[in-house]
């Protein structure tokens, strides 16, 4: 009877150590560090929450060593049915546990995301929206219905200079209305009062001095020259004379690439070809940068009225007074594309 009573004993307690050692096992694998990798990775949930897509990019993106593991979590926690959109950030030392919680407790990572050096619209929908959830489309849909460009104070033309070329840090899966909401505070978080002074006295508009720092980047490569040129177009816009900014006949014939200027391009009929037509066009020619527009703020006072490039093509710009002084440096310009077969 002893003997059978240790025999019964003995085989509880293997099967305690049995049980005890797959749970441990299994606690084990729940806890410790879950993706075979070195550095933290990204993994994004669109509106679609396609829970057949995260096991997929948990494989091929974050190396998942176990995934039963974090399936069988998954469903014990009930995450499959409640998953949340955004950018969650997965780590070498996140455990199945702490990435299942993560997901379901919608516990995101915000984006930092930059825009710079865009010249159109369609431009400025790529380059946003391919960094956002809310993609390209939608943007561009907001960006040209006029309801929404006058809600914020702006028409669909003049709404490209709301956007001030930043570094910015928000969440991935922000809203369509939320993202164009937080761009009008940097706008007007932009527009100190010191800002809006200086373009009082000018004077110009918060838009104007967009439109015009647009032109100003695309006369000149050079940021030295910013202020400098920024002077020289105030001038001719106080003299009441045509800005015949070449950068805006350009832009008015769609084709930013044109070395010379030729009597047809002048011809072109558009609001936007400041031979034909005084003043400022209707909107900017490219997405004004910040370092643009303080230029046109902080412009140089100066006389002259005239430019052109340098005939070295350094990228340098003769400046000049009087039209005949101008004339001569064009010249030496004009003889410098022909020496080197620049059509």
């Amino acid at each position: 009877m002893k003997r059978k009573t240790k025999g019964i004993l003995l085989f509880i307690i293997l099967i305690i150590i049995l049980l005890g050692g797959i749970a441990g096992y299994f606690y084990y694998q729940i806890i410790s560090p879950c993706f075979d990798i070195k550095e933290p990775v990204s993994i994004y949930i669109n509106e679609r929450k396609d829970y057949g897509k995260l096991l997929s990019d948990l494989e091929t993106v974050a190396h998942i060593k176990n995934l039963a593991v974090f399936q069988k979590l998954a469903v014990s926690m009930h995450y499959e049915n409640k998953m949340l959109t955004g950018r969650y950030v997965i780590t070498p030392s996140m455990s199945c546990l702490s990435a299942v919680r993560m997901f379901r407790n919608g516990q995101q990572t915000p984006v930092q995301f930059t825009f710079n050096n865009v010249r159109l619209k369609t431009d400025l929908a790529e380059r946003i929206g391919e960094q956002l959830m809310f993609g390209p489309e939608k943007l561009s849909e907001k960006i040209n219905d006029p309801e929404i460009c006058k809600s914020f104070g702006f028409d669909t033309i003049t709404i490209v200079s709301m956007f001030i070329p930043n570094t910015y840090e928000m969440y991935w899966n922000i809203s369509i209305n939320k993202f164009l909401e937080r761009m009008k505070k940097e706008y007007d978080r932009f527009w100190t009062p010191e800002r809006l002074e200086k373009a009082k006295t000018i004077p110009l508009t918060p838009v104007q001095v967009a439109v015009l720092a647009s032109i100003v980047e695309e006369e000149t490569a050079k940021k030295a020259d910013y202020a400098m040129v920024a002077g020289l177009y105030i001038n001719r816009l106080r003299k009441r004379m045509p800005l015949q900014a070449d950068p805006t006949v350009k832009f008015a014939v769609g084709d930013f690439s044109l070395r010379r200027i030729l009597y047809v391009h002048l011809d072109t009929d558009s609001p936007y070809n400041t031979y034909r037509h005084p003043g400022l066009p209707p909107g900017p020619i490219r997405i004004p940068s910040i370092a643009g527009m303080d230029a046109v703020l902080n412009y140089v006072q100066h006389n002259y009225l005239y430019m052109t490039a340098k005939e070295d093509f350094s990228g340098e710009t003769n400046f000049a007074v009087t039209l005949t002084e101008h004339l001569q440096n064009a010249r030496k310009y004009q003889n410098a594309l022909n020496k080197n077969n620049i059509r």
